[in-house]
């Protein structure tokens, strides 16, 4: 298997660790932010703007390719890489939270889910078996158990049912799944409880998988309860594989679960955010569409020196979110991107000089959550 994890420095003063990911497609940094390309594409960012930010690896969804346009297509095309002009590392997820997410339109079983399209209402079926081979034919890097999320809230008899479906669906998962140049990472679930939590660790560790993603999380709770989940992730992980809090990607949560070990991240919010006109800064969310950008001509971030903030100003682009422009978009999802994967690359050098901690402080000191 093109895989293997190290890690290279930990901090003395708590979890936070310094590694490096190999994959086929290039070396990987961790801790790292993964940009998602739901539908094989970063939202109006090109491969070459990605390439420049200094993105090694980003994320595609599963789903939505197995209905649009289908594995089979993508597999034609020479996979996934191929496909969409992508020549560094790809993580593809089940699409096991695109299916659950679809509330009234599946029904689940221990051998996978019935559920109607979102896009048309045409009935779909996948199981670990089916989630396996599609994954395979998009030939990502590293490929993603089929998993089942419960919601938040949802009661404890819920929660326990969806670990036990996850742990025997990450069984299946790894006996059909044979391609050689492709990791598959198994997921953890068990809601916002403990001991579920330690007992879906147990399950899936016990398979032995190179790396562990933890799911269900991020998905309408607290952030206290996030983060308590977190601290137990040293006693719950083995300490040698990859660590992956999937879903996340606001900076304060990005630099905690950080400090409670883990290495791999991604979220759709740089884009979303950029989307309804407000920027990451280092002094918390800017909300670029309000009147007080109007005729403020600094750049979204004094503090950042992407390509955004080199050129232009609070002022034009507000006039673009206001005029309706795609650039306002572009623009804004540039900067989002860029100030996350250049947040954790300054997270890697501090985790390196000894100073995470620090770095937190200083962090925290100017940022208005």
């Amino acid at each position: 298997m093109a895989y293997s994890f190290k890690v290279l420095k930990t901090e003395s003063t708590c979890a936070a660790r310094l590694g490096q990911i190999s994959l086929s497609h290039g070396i990987i940094d961790t801790p790292v932010f993964m940009p998602v390309g739901t539908q094989a594409t970063v939202k109006t960012l090109s491969p070459d703007e990605l390439y420049a930010m200094g993105t090694g690896i980003i994320l595609a969804n599963t789903y939505h390719l197995h209905l649009r346009p289908g594995e089979d297509l993508i597999e034609m095309a020479g996979g996934l890489h191929h496909f969409m002009n992508w020549q560094r590392a790809l993580l593809t997820d089940s699409g096991g939270f695109q299916v659950f997410s679809l509330k009234g339109l599946r029904k689940i079983d221990d051998n996978g889910v019935h559920f109607s399209s979102h896009i048309d209402g045409s009935r779909h079926y996948l199981s670990p078996e089916i989630v396996m081979d599609i994954q395979q034919k998009l030939g990502a890097d590293i490929a993603m158990c089929f998993d089942e999320c419960s919601p938040y809230p949802c009661s404890y008899e819920e929660a326990a049912r969806a670990v036990e479906r996850t742990s025997l669906w990450a069984g299946k998962c790894k006996q059909s799944h044979s391609h050689q140049e492709q990791a598959v990472f198994g997921i953890i679930q068990g809601n916002i409880f403990p001991d579920l939590r330690q007992r879906s660790a147990a399950e899936i560790t016990a398979l032995d998988f190179p790396g562990y993603a933890i799911g269900g999380l991020s998905v309408g709770e607290p952030k206290p309860l996030m983060y308590g989940m977190l601290d137990h992730t040293d006693e719950w992980l083995p300490f040698d594989k990859a660590r992956y809090l999937m879903g996340v990607g606001a900076p304060e949560d990005l630099l905690e679960a950080v400090r409670r070990g883990i290495d791999m991240f991604d979220c759709v919010l740089p884009t979303r955010l950029a989307r309804h006109g407000t920027a990451f800064t280092h002094k918390g969310k800017l909300v670029v569409r309000n009147a007080t950008c109007a005729r403020d001509f600094s750049p979204i971030d004094g503090n950042c020196d992407c390509y955004v903030c080199r050129n232009y100003s609070r002022a034009y682009i507000r006039h673009l979110v206001k005029s309706g422009e795609m650039l306002a978009h572009r623009l804004l999802s540039y900067h989002n991107v860029y100030f996350l994967l250049k947040m954790m690359e300054n997270v890697r050098k501090a985790i390196s000089a000894g100073e995470f901690s620090s770095f937190c402080d200083k962090f925290y000191q100017n940022y208005m959550f």
